[in-house]
């Protein structure tokens, strides 16, 4: 695990080191691994966990997720991102266990890296947003964070399936369902981030674009309301008439303030 290659990459800048491929954990045989971007200066630098999307079933830590790369070494983060277990072979709560051992690792390793282990956050988008979510409002000790970031993530899976009157085939990969019953209900709930709201999670920042067809922006409205009812601390930060994907919001200058709003956000927060 302590093995890690070290890249000299030419896009980055001379005073960061590229760490890629680490071990994070081993589970049932399976080799979870992260990529870091370490600033070259002593440090403790506030640490970032970056956690990718793909409807639970697709991607890894160098998909969907890179548009935030830049913004978050440009912020003076020491960040990370990571691969996790894939439904529909590997269920919930794998992929979110999964995030939790990796928050566990940069806790117990932070000195190699130049991170502060008291100044970690979490950031995903879309399936990646609901794990950091679930992950930050439950709060367990070994897996407790200073602040969480979520990009449309789907914080509500049994409002939405009452919505549709059916499940998404996500959602079903995710949780092992057929139909939408009585039974299903209950698994969507205990699957949702909303579910676990307390006052003592820690702050969250939504992110969402108010045209997304695929995870509607009530769902960050309905958490960040939550939130707010039980206490805790939480900023919503609308896309004007953005979708899905941070990829496709590249393509339009207007979408862009999400990022000086992401950084500004995560420094006064961390």
């Amino acid at each position: 695990m302590r093995s890690a290659l070290i890249l000299c990459l030419a896009a980055l800048p001379v005073s960061a080191e590229w760490r890629a491929d680490i071990e994070f954990a081993r589970v049932e045989g399976i080799s979870l691994t992260l990529d870091a971007h370490v600033p070259d200066s002593p440090g403790p630098f506030p640490a970032v966990i970056v956690v990718h999307g793909g409807g639970f079933t697709a991607g890894d830590k160098q998909t969907y997720v890179k548009p935030l790369f830049d913004p978050l070494t440009g912020g003076g983060f020491v960040w990370f991102t990571i691969n996790y277990r894939l439904a529909p072979k590997h269920r919930f709560p794998a992929a979110v266990e999964d995030v939790e051992r990796a928050v566990a690792y940069v806790r117990s390793h932070a000195g190699e890296y130049r991170a502060d282990p008291d100044r970690i956050a979490l950031v995903g988008e879309s399936a990646g947003g609901h794990l950091v979510s679930f992950v930050g409002a439950r709060s367990k000790p070994e897996a407790r964070v200073a602040a969480v970031v979520s990009f449309y993530g789907p914080h509500d899976f049994e409002t939405r399936a009452v919505q549709q009157t059916k499940l998404s085939d996500a959602v079903k990969a995710f949780l092992g369902l057929a139909e939408l019953n009585a039974e299903a209900l209950s698994a969507l709930r205990r699957a949702s981030p909303i579910t676990y709201v307390q006052k003592a999670m820690p702050p969250f920042l939504l992110i969402h674009g108010t045209e997304d067809p695929l995870v509607p922006y009530d769902q960050s409205v309905r958490m960040c309301e939550k939130m707010k009812q039980a206490g805790a601390t939480c900023e919503l930060f609308p896309v004007p008439g953005a979708g899905h994907g941070i990829g496709g919001w590249e393509k339009n200058p207007a979408f862009q303030a999400y990022k000086e709003k992401m950084i500004e956000w995560l420094k006064k927060t961390l």
